[in-house]
């Protein structure tokens, strides 16, 4: 039975569409009597007629079947194809009052005697549309766009390609919104892009990031974030309400795919009213999610368990619930099989959505943090990984005017890591042939409250409050061969814990001319890390008054860091007209920081003998206070927006130690300039100046030498002055609606004046460093871009990174020279089948170039790739992840070839909540992978060891 109201599932190709011609039987039946037709009119020479009824007969027994998601790929095409003779195309330009094109008008066909809709086109910057439409088949053409009154005519298409010109009228008193009747696969408001999801999935998806791999312009990038037109997505709602505030690897990986509705992709995105319009936003991207009507004011979530080879295991329950006004979201995880769902990286990373007032403004304050150096896994692969993992969001509103949410995470990490590395040192010469076996486990924890107070427009209030703290401990044993052979015992443990709250006022006068923001924000950071290193032979036996009578050296070292940070801004801004504003701003920093250390060593009696303090020991205080104030000027004339800017920072700083007191007083007249040349609505290129002053963190001035490895002392420099740092950016951007076209491309130039550089003293692979301000600038230029196009059933996209930068060092008290120049491309085509299986096949080439005081070297990857997934059988999902390595240096003493080949099988009958499945990791049982990296003083090429193949059999429940 074919009801009135079908969800159409529409492709949409050069700002046409086609419809899909396998929704139900009805169409079937058209396809079939396409099918008839095509055969019968082939010349005699090319089909005889014997072959034409038996072909006949197999496709429509095919055809008959298209009710099994499972069809082979060469009969899509033939039908689609073949679908196109039928077709005829309506074109024309939808036009306001006074002859300006529409873009981004809504433009639908609906069958007049089945009420489906058949065809849907998006009007490009002119306002040109296109329809493919049956020859001699009535339709209602529905044309829409917000603001506008729906134009909706007859028209039947006739046996030639037809044209259609269309007037829409301004009708300002609906603006709220436009009555639609049929599920679109996209439409446009604003900045918002609207994608209706069942349009974009073909089943096999299981979470919101296979979801979002469909979508135009959206991807994953290699550290689970989300990013949209190549920018990363700063924040994700669900309903209007924070998920995981901050993150959007949460989102990616824990949404399932089956409550979506649709994604909104609110560009230009800021979250305080007032302000839109006011700052430039144009990187800010947010996500909403919008669920299925079954899923809202319902709990609904899943429980995933799973048990296999070398006794891996896997359990992961979720638990989600959303009404207007309230929302909880429970996510757990445990596995020992390498997914981590929380890293110490995305636990530095994760900001909580806070940012500071100051940031913009011309000032780069640092306060450290992770500083106690623990390792990291590579890409989340190690010789082993067990993670145990919790998190809760919540969200509340007791009124209408008053919004409460947060959350809380814990994750627990345990991690083998075993690598070979192989180091060459740029002044020495000497190479070091390195073998570590590390044992780390991490407690990590944050907690955040947030309160949103909005009583009118006019008005907004929110209060913020971020809990971060961990638990490290790490064992590093390490062989180390260059000159000499030596092993070592590393220990490094910290407990370091930061809160930081957010204060911020907006508020609108009553004829909209004077708006006023105070930001606020106070951050309280305390950090500890610990280093032992236990071995044979001590390396700076000249340097240290160690004992050298005991059987080993064991050398130990305490640090402890406070910080105390206060940001305050207040920006008016005084809106002269509806295209231009005056900016004032008047804003502080203060940041006071103390940094206490010392070594001692540890004897054979179980006795500590400690360093002298005043060569071994720290005790540092330091503050920097800034004080600015700022003026910008923004203006919209033609396509180009102007925003110039100038701030006058007065900045103080002091560092006390060892009995005596540093100053350093600086006024500072600091320009920028932004400018964005619209062409159209969803075209621009944006260029943005900048510069900022840097101030290096407490330490780098504590004067008292520091352990930082067996291999590596430090001694700060009190001496050291701010930098000056001058950032050109270009960017370009373009989305075109029209044939799924996205472009987007960054160029940035940076220059460093006064550096801080690295100075140090390099004997074999040993060295002792300090840092000091560079007479010699540093420069880098970076870019990076990518296109990508849909064409029917298929998707196309390259892209590529490159960055180069070339520093100036001092190493044996000598300038040097370093350049690298890291190059990254890639080319993908996938298919884009909603009943057929799909694939994407890929390219990725990666080159990496170091040259360090005259000695070079080069890396190469080239990295092929393939993605398949596929529905078949009434319930069947297999899905495989496929990426070659080929990695090798310049000279080919380093060659190593591996793969990694994920798959996963499942089975979940339809209407079932259980689901069985089979998952397998690492199939083809690679064991290592290789990594390079260079800096100042040394480069180096490392294998990993990665875990093992496991095979788990899998059970869900979908609650």
């Amino acid at each position: 039975m074919i009801t009135r109201k079908v969800r159409a599932s529409l492709i949409l190709q050069f700002g046409t569409t086609t419809q899909d011609f396998f929704l139900d039987t009805r169409h079937q039946k058209r396809s079939l009597a396409g099918l008839n037709e095509y055969f019968g009119n082939l010349p005699d020479k090319d089909i005889k007629a014997g072959e034409v009824a038996g072909k006949k007969n197999k496709l429509a027994t095919k055809l008959s079947a298209l009710r099994t998601p499972l069809i082979f790929p060469m009969l899509l095409l033939c039908v689609f194809f073949a679908s196109y003779a039928q077709e005829i195309t309506l074109k024309g330009t939808v036009k306001d009052s006074t002859g300006t094109g529409i873009e981004m008008a809504n433009v639908i066909a609906v069958n007049s005697a089945s009420k489906v809709l058949e065809s849907y086109g998006i009007t490009n910057h002119d306002g040109l549309f296109k329809l493919n439409l049956k020859a001699n088949v009535g339709y209602t053409v529905r044309v829409s766009y917000l603001g506008f009154k729906t134009v909706e005519f007859s028209f039947t298409a006739p046996e030639a390609n037809a044209t259609k010109e269309i007037v829409l009228y301004e009708q300002p008193d609906q603006l709220e919104g436009v009555e639609v009747t049929y599920e679109m696969p996209v439409s446009v408001r604003g900045d918002t892009i609207v994608y209706n999801t069942d349009s974009f999935v073909n089943g096999t998806e299981k979470k919101l990031k296979d979801v979002l791999a469909n979508l135009p312009g959206m991807e994953i990038n290699d550290d689970g974030q989300i990013e949209v037109e190549g920018k990363r997505v700063t924040k994700v709602m669900v309903e209007g309400k924070d998920f995981f505030d901050g993150d959007s690897k949460l989102a990616a990986d824990n949404i399932p795919a089956n409550a979506l509705d649709k994604i909104e992709v609110l560009r230009n995105y800021n979250e305080v009213t007032q302000m839109k319009g006011l700052t430039n936003d144009d990187d800010n991207i947010a996500l909403n999610i919008k669920l299925k009507e079954g899923k809202k004011k319902f709990w609904f979530g899943e429980v995933t368990a799973g048990y296999g080879t070398r006794e891996s295991y896997l359990a992961h329950p979720k638990l989600f619930f959303y009404s207007p006004d309230y929302s909880i979201n429970i996510i757990t995880d445990m596995n020992n099989i390498g997914e981590a769902p929380f890293n110490r990286r995305d636990f530095q990373n994760f900001t909580g959505g806070f940012r500071s007032p100051g940031q913009s403004e011309g000032s780069s304050i640092d306060i450290g943090g992770d500083i106690g150096g623990l390792s990291a896994a590579q890409n989340n692969m190690a010789k082993a990984i067990d993670t145990r993992f919790a998190a809760v969001n919540f969200s509340y509103s007791p009124t209408k005017t008053w919004d409460l949410s947060g959350f809380g995470i814990y994750s627990y990490t345990g991690t083998l890591m075993e690598n070979q590395s192989l180091t060459t040192y740029i002044t020495s010469d000497q190479v070091e042939d390195a073998s570590r076996a590390t044992d780390q486990k991490v407690h990590l924890g944050l907690a955040k409250f947030s309160s949103l107070y909005k009583p009118n427009d006019r008005l907004q209030v929110n209060y913020d409050a971020l809990l971060k703290m961990s638990e490290d401990d790490e064992d590093v044993n390490v062989l180390s061969v260059s000159t000499t052979t030596d092993e070592i015992n590393e220990k490094k443990k910290q407990r370091p814990l930061s809160v930081n709250q957010n204060a911020n006022l907006y508020y609108t006068s009553l004829n909209n001319k004077h708006i006023f923001a105070f930001e606020g924000q106070y951050i309280y950071q305390d950090e500890d890390p610990f280093y032992n290193s236990i071995r044979d032979n001590f390396a700076f036996v000249d340097l240290f008054p160690v004992d050298e009578g005991q059987s080993e050296y064991d050398m130990n070292q305490d640090k402890n860091i406070i910080t105390n940070r206060v940001d305050a801004k207040l920006d008016y801004y005084y809106v002269l007209n509806s295209k231009s504003n005056l900016n004032f701003t008047l804003g502080t920093t203060q940041s006071n920081q103390n940094f206490n250390s010392n070594i001692y060593q540890i004897l054979d009696n179980g006795s500590n003998l400690h360093m002298p303090m005043d060569k071994f020991g720290n005790d540092v205080t330091y503050h920097v206070s800034d004080v600015y104030l700022g003026v910008h000027y923004k203006m919209i004339a033609g396509i180009f927006t102007f925003n110039p800017g100038l701030k006058l920072h007065q900045y103080n700083t002091r560092n006390e130690q060892l009995g005596t007191t540093v100053h350093d007083n600086l006024t500072s007249l600091l320009p920028d300039l932004y400018i964005n040349a619209q062409f159209k609505k969803s075209e621009n290129l944006r260029f943005n100046y900048n510069v900022a002053r840097s101030f290096t963190d407490v330490s780098d001035f504590a004067a008292a030498y520091v352990l930082n490895n067996y291999n590596s002392v430090y001694k700060g420099n009190r001496e050291l002055e701010s930098s000056l740092n001058h950032v050109l950016s270009l960017n370009y951007f373009n989305f075109n609606m029209f044939n799924f076209t996205n472009i987007f491309g960054n160029i940035t130039y940076t220059k460093r004046i006064d550096p801080l550089k690295g100075n140090a003293l390099i004997e074999g692979i040993n060295r002792v460093g300090t840092t000091i301000n560079s007479n010699f600038n540093d420069e880098s230029l970076s870019g990076n871009g990518r296109y990508q196009r849909t064409f029917g059933k298929l998707k196309a996209g390259v892209g590529g990174n490159i960055s180069w930068s070339k520093n100036y060092n001092i190493v044996d008290a000598k300038p040097r020279i370093s350049e690298s120049f890291v190059q990254y491309y890639s080319a993908s085509l996938s298919t884009n089948f909603r009943k057929a299986p799909n694939l994407e096949l890929g390219y990725k080439y990666m080159v990496n170039q170091y040259d360090n005081g005259g000695t070079a070297t080069t890396y190469y990857t080239n990295r092929p790739f393939a993605k398949f997934d596929a529905a078949f059988l009434n319930g069947f999902i297999f899905t495989a992840d496929y990426d070659y390595y080929n990695y090798r240096d310049k000279d080919k003493t380093l060659h190593n070839e591996y793969g990694f080949l994920e798959a996963d099988l499942t089975y979940q009958k339809k209407d079932s909540h259980w689901e069985f499945g089979v998952k397998g990791t690492n199939l083809l049982d690679t064991r290592s992978l290789n990594r390079d990296s260079t800096n100042d003083f040394y480069f180096s090429t490392s294998s990993y060891l990665v875990q093992p193949r496991y095979v788990l059999f899998t059970v869900k429940y979908d609650l």
